[in-house]
């Protein structure tokens, strides 16, 4: 889905997954300044919008999302994760109820395959699932936003801010009611600096929950059978993931940023010795400078400098090895 919010001053066009929102409008430090204060907005509407409906919805969801949902209140948001039958992450969902209805967003183009797994797994449960990402646009207002919400907007509001279900139609005049606008780099770089993982990125093909924090915000331990639940039990009772989450502070004297996949050693070890992780997302952070998240193994010492293809990073834990 193409933003018309492209159009506006200074907006170039994100690449990669997040294409067809703006990567920035001019000013990246700016634009982070701006979220991090409070003020603005971030255009996500090239995020997939799926809906589940019908009187046995939360039920329904509580047999298929490591979440507890059968309870869920209406306008608490939550999220929640859909695992592979050996407990590797497959889907990310952000979700929330509004009393009839459960709106999630997810990572662009991933609403298909999500929407055919749901389908497969309906039965004769009393549910209703739909793409809404046609007529609907995913808006994110920062922590501490006094922006207003129109009426009869579905609103996810977390400690991170709030994300608006606005109808597709009504995203301009709305984005110049709550300007200015901020970019997806602004909002990941944020992203980044609070260590939240993101589907795709933080993620591969062998993921489990364990090894990026998910369990208790995505994953809940006490909770009935989903698929993938005995490897995440298995985990968290016998055991440790094999790899961990860690935030590094890159050396700010490089011009080009690691990018995603570049590899990390340790810097004290031979330049050709052994990987010990990956880059997952790096960024440009207004304060804190080049930063990223990246995979390590979980024998990693935490303490242990390391390097990201050419340059110095310091690791700070976000899991506990």
């Amino acid at each position: 889905m193409k933003s018309p919010l492209l159009s506006l001053p200074g907006a170039v066009p994100a690449e990669g997954v997040d294409e067809g929102v703006a990567a920035h409008y001019g000013d990246l430090f700016r634009e982070q300044r701006a979220l991090a204060d409070g003020t603005g907005f971030v255009d996500l509407s090239h995020r997939g919008v799926v809906t589940v409906s019908g009187e046995d919805r939360l039920s329904w969801l509580h047999l298929l999302l490591t979440q507890h949902v059968s309870d869920l209140p209406a306008g608490r948001a939550t999220e929640a994760l859909i695992l592979s039958a050996h407990g590797h992450i497959e889907h990310a969902l952000y979700l929330v109820d509004d009393g009839t209805t459960v709106w999630a967003h997810v990572e662009p183009g991933t609403q298909d395959a999500l929407l055919a797994y749901l389908e497969s797994m309906k039965f004769f449960y009393r549910v209703e699932v739909a793409d809404r990402t046609a007529d609907t646009a995913v808006v994110h207002l920062p922590a501490g936003s006094i922006a207003s919400v129109p009426e009869g907007v579905v609103v996810r509001e977390t400690p991170y801010g709030r994300d608006l279900f606005l109808p597709r139609a009504d995203l301009e005049a709305y984005a110049a009611e709550v300007g200015p606008p901020a970019g997806i780099l602004a909002y990941e770089a944020l992203r980044v600096e609070q260590h939240r993982p993101r589907l795709g990125f933080e993620t591969d093909h062998r993921t489990i929950p364990h090894e990026l924090g998910w369990i208790g915000s995505a994953v809940h331990l006490q909770k009935g059978c989903y698929r993938g639940q005995e490897t995440v039990a298995r985990v968290q009772n016998l055991g440790k993931p094999p790899r961990r989450l860690v935030f590094l502070h890159l050396d700010g004297s490089e011009v080009h940023l690691p990018a995603p996949g570049t590899e990390i050693r340790v810097a004290d070890e031979d330049p050709d010795g052994r990987k010990v992780g990956f880059v997952t997302s790096s960024v440009r952070h207004y304060e804190l400078g080049p930063v990223a998240l990246a995979l390590v193994k979980r024998n990693v010492p935490p303490d242990a400098h390391l390097v990201a293809g050419d340059t110095a990073a310091a690791q700070e834990t976000v899991v506990e090895p």
